[in-house]
Order: C-alpha cells, then structure tokens, then sequence
C-alpha cells in the first residue's frame, strides 16, 4: 500500500483532507458485477464480463463481485477464527508477533502500521499469511524478500486450517480475475500466465476497533492509500467503514458492505503495467460504526521474477511510458520500506 506523500499533493488530495465524513449514496456507488460467467466454457460470455470489469477499471477501479464460487463455509470460518484470535489478550497476541518472523508472518500490533503521512498510526491490527515454504526451500535458504514459513497460533489449533482453506480459495478466485483483466485489456485470456506462475500473495486478517466520535481527522483504521500489488480481493463484515476516493467530484463515497459480494480493487502493479489507463484508487478506513469491525484482504502481487514494463497497447500515439520498468520483488521492497519506515 502506498502512502500519500505530502509532497506530492494535489488539489484533489488536499480536497480528501477536508472532509472526514464520507459521500452517502442511496445505492451502491460501485459497479456490482456477477462473474459466473467467467467460469463458462463460452468464450462470449468471459468476453462479456470482461467488458463489465473493464469498465470499471477504467472508471474507478473498484468493483463488488458475486458469483464467485467461494463457499460461504469458508467466509464464515475465517471470519469466526478472526474474531477469536484479535479476541485475545495482547499478550497472547504477540506470541505471534511477525517481529519474529523473517517473512513478514504473523501478528501486527495495533498502530503498528502507517500507511498516510500526516495522519496518525493506523487504528487496526492484523495477522498476515503468504504461502507457506520451508527452511529447506531454494527462495527461503536465497533470502528471497517476503519468502518463508507462515506462524501460527498454537493456542488455536482450528485457525491454521481455516486460514490455509480461505488462502487457498482466494488464490483460484484471483486467478479467474486476473485472466478476465487480460481480456479486460483487449489482450489473449493467458496473457499474465508467467506472472501468476507462483505467484506472491498475502492474505491478512484485520481487526479495527471502534473509533472514539469525537475522534479527530487524524486517525484512521486505515490511512489513505492505495494496494502494492495487481488486485486486492477483500471480504467485509456488515459494519461498513471503507471509503473509496471518487477523483470525479472529489469526495469520499462508502464502500458499502453487500451480502455475498467481495470488494475487488487495482493496485499499484496494474496501474504501472497499463500506464495508468488501468489506476489504482486511493481508500482509507474509517470505523465509525461503534462496533469492532473485521475485513480479510487477500494481496495479489505475482511471480517476484516477473518484469513489468508498460504493455504497447497501453501506449497512445506519441505517449510514453510513465514509469521505468521493474520486478514485481522490487516494487513491493520499495512499498514496504515506504510504509514501514515512519514507525
């Protein structure tokens, strides 16, 4: 996730800072789109939702999805092992802590991130998990950045099965996703194969306590910014709390919570690969339900190797690439340092 550099400010972000309260909407402000018929064996019919996803991408890059196939089993039992797990004294917590984990695993303390300068800590605290390789693996014993054994709670037995479940649902949930942004971007279905061959990715657990009404603009559950890798794919409890930056009109709108749908956003890569035509969107977390609230995010960044270069058809005539090529390992070092260097 990258935070926003005072730097680099422009009116329209200055315009975010202005008002803490978010857009109300009587509907969903975000496109909500079935992709049941990415799973089709009609070609016309991935096509046809293909276009759905592009138009989204090229309006907000942010969208609900349904149709999904994950099961509804899954959602539940990671929800009921958040619960327990941030339920716990921080003590017990902390066995977990990713401090002691070389490959960021494990639990974040509350304020342990800061993802928007000039705001305070985050307000949320999480449990991160990627895939899980031993000490004897090539990229573990390489020191390969982000590479390594997952930790988990050993008081809780039954959370290691329902993460690794969840993790496992997700991973296939975006690979669907990504072959319908290739088409999404007028390329062939298989285009980001390579890119998804072992793919980085990283599901985290978060828990954001209530925040105080008479908290000021400064805090946060999650500061504003936008995702490191390709997609984010995130499940939301019914408290609500994200808002998503609409540059249009600049204001915040709520990413309101919808029975049975997932939020799937752009990240930093895509928006890189497409040359910003496909934009990564700016949101922050804001939990002023008066409820603990809980999200699972599922990070999807791809193959560490992969090289990502402006693609030519993303290129207008004269254009040039924005941004110098780069590694998918690289960007996210760069994003990490970045959001971990203030704290």
């Amino acid at each position: 996730m990258t935070r926003i550099d005072p730097a680099k400010k422009t009116a329209a972000t200055e315009n975010m800072e202005e008002s803490f309260r978010a857009l109300c909407v009587s509907r969903p402000a975000l496109p909500v789109i079935d992709i049941q018929g990415c799973y089709s064996t009609d070609p016309g019919e991935r096509r046809r939702v293909a276009a759905q996803i592009r138009a989204a991408c090229l309006d907000k890059g942010f969208l609900y999805v349904t149709g999904h196939r994950v099961a509804p089993a899954l959602i539940e039992g990671i929800f009921e092992q958040a619960r327990r797990f941030f339920g716990q004294p921080d003590a017990v917590k902390r066995m977990s802590d990713k401090v002691q984990s070389p490959a960021n695993r494990g639990y974040e303390r509350l304020g342990g991130q800061m993802l928007e300068k000039g705001a305070r800590p985050d307000c949320k605290e999480g449990f991160y998990i990627g895939r899980d390789l031993g000490p004897t693996d090539p990229r573990v014993i390489a020191g390969r950045f982000n590479h390594g054994a997952n930790v988990w709670p050993d008081q809780m037995p039954e959370f290691r099965s329902a993460a690794e479940g969840y993790f496992e649902a997700m991973g296939l949930l975006a690979d669907v996703l990504i072959r319908a942004l290739a088409l999404a971007l007028d390329l062939d279905e298989g285009f980001f194969d390579e890119f998804c061959h072992e793919a980085s990715t990283n599901l985290r657990l978060l828990h954001y306590p209530p925040q105080a009404a008479d908290a000021d603009a400064a805090t946060r559950g999650a500061g504003a910014h936008t995702d490191f890798g390709c997609i984010t794919v995130l499940l939301q409890d019914d408290n609500g709390g994200l808002q998503v930056f609409d540059k249009t009109n600049g204001r915040w709108i709520h990413a309101s919570p919808i029975p049975g749908a997932f939020v799937v956003n752009l990240g930093d890569l895509i928006e890189r690969w497409t040359n910003g035509r496909f934009a990564s969107t700016t949101h922050r977390v804001i939990n002023a339900s008066g409820r603990e609230r809980y999200s699972v995010a599922f990070f999807y960044s791809g193959n560490p190797d992969h090289e990502v270069r402006c693609l030519p058809g993303c290129l207008g005539p004269g254009e040039r690439p924005k941004y110098p090529p780069t590694t998918v390992e690289a960007h996210l070092r760069e994003c990490y340092a970045a959001t971990y260097g203030g704290l």
